[in-house]
C-alpha cells in the first residue's frame, strides 16, 4: 500500500496533465483559446493536487507514522530483552548464589542466626524483584491498554502492600503534558524515591503528588521520617540518589531533596 501511494502521487499529475490535453485538443479546441487552456492546465492540476493528491500524503503519512512505531516498538522490545539476559546471566546468578552462601552459614553459626536471617531474607526480596523484573522485561508494554496514571497509582498501592508505610497519591498532572520517555524516566525516578522512604527514612507515612504549573510541571515525594543527612545527598554512598540525579540532568529537570523537621521531600519536574 506504501508503494502504491507513491506510485499514484507520481502517476495522477501526469495523467491529469495528459487526459486535460487530450480532451481540449480533441473536443474542446473550438471553444477555448490557446492562451485561456494553458491558464486552466495549471488550475486544473492545482484543483486535482488539493483534493486528491492531499488525500494521498495524509494517507503515507499515517502509513509512515504506523512504520516509525513499528520500528521503535520493535527496537524497544530488543533492549527490553537484552537487558533481560543481561539481568539474567549476572545480577539473578549472584544473587542466587549469595542467598546459598547465607543460608550455609546460618546453618554453621547458631550465635548469629538473628542477623543472618534478616540478611537472608533481603537477598530472597532482591532476587525476587530482580526476576519479577525480568519477567516484566520479556514482554512489551501494553500502553495503550494500561493508561500511564493507572501505574502510578498502582506504584502507591503496591508501596502501601509491601511495606506498611500509609501512603497517598494526589495525581493532577495530565500525561499528555510527558512524552514517552518523560513518562518512563518519571516513573523510575519516583520508584527509587519511594524505596529511600522505605529503606532509610523510618517513616509512617508518605505522600506522592503530582501538579501542572504555568511554565512546566512538578512532582513530589514526602514523607515524615528521619530523612537524609546532609553528606549522604551531597555525596551518596548507593546508586539510587546518583542514579535519580543523573536521570534529571539528562532529562532536564531540576531535583531538589528539601530536609525538614517533619521528614523530607524529594522534588522533581519540568520548567519550560
Amino acid at each position: 500500500m506504501y508503494k502504491n501511494i507513491k506510485s499514484l502521487i507520481l502517476i495522477i499529475p501526469t495523467l491529469t496533465i495528459g487526459l486535460w490535453e487530450y480532451v481540449r485538443h480533441t473536443f474542446l479546441l473550438p471553444y477555448i483559446s490557446m492562451d485561456l487552456g494553458n491558464w486552466l492546465a495549471p488550475l486544473l492540476v492545482f484543483v486535482v493536487t488539493m483534493t486528491l493528491l492531499r488525500k494521498l500524503f495524509r494517507m503515507l503519512e499515517v502509513l509512515q507514522e504506523m512504520l516509525q512505531q513499528e520500528r521503535s516498538d520493535k527496537a524497544a522490545l530488543l533492549e527490553r530483552e537484552k537487558i533481560s539476559r543481561e539481568l539474567h546471566d549476572g545480577i539473578a546468578q549472584s544473587l542466587f548464589l549469595l542467598s546459598v552462601k547465607a543460608d550455609q552459614m546460618e546453618q554453621g553459626n547458631e550465635l548469629a542466626k538473628a542477623p543472618f536471617n534478616s540478611f537472608r531474607k533481603t537477598v530472597h526480596q532482591v532476587n525476587d524483584y530482580v526476576r519479577q523484573a525480568i519477567a516484566s522485561l520479556r514482554y512489551p508494554p501494553v500502553s495503550e491498554s494500561k493508561p500511564w496514571g493507572e501505574s502510578i497509582q498502582n506504584l502507591v498501592i503496591d508501596f502501601r502492600k509491601d511495606t506498611g508505610i500509609a501512603a497517598e497519591l494526589n495525581w493532577k498532572l495530565r500525561e499528555e503534558r510527558l512524552s514517552l520517555k518523560e513518562k518512563v524516566e518519571l516513573y523510575a525516578t519516583l520508584r527509587e524515591a519511594l524505596i529511600n522512604v522505605y529503606k532509610h527514612a523510618n517513616a509512617r507515612h508518605a505522600w506522592v503528588s503530582g501538579e501542572e504549573e504555568a511554565a512546566g510541571w512538578k512532582c513530589k515525594v514526602t514523607d515524615d521520617g528521619d530523612g537524609f543527612p546532609a553528606e549522604a545527598l551531597d555525596n551518596p554512598g548507593g546508586f539510587g540518589i546518583t542514579i535519580m540525579k543523573e536521570r534529571a540532568q539528562e532529562m532536564g529537570w531540576f531535583l531538589n531533596f528539601k530536609q525538614e523537621d517533619d521528614g523530607m521531600t524529594v522534588e522533581v519536574g519540568r520548567r519550560e
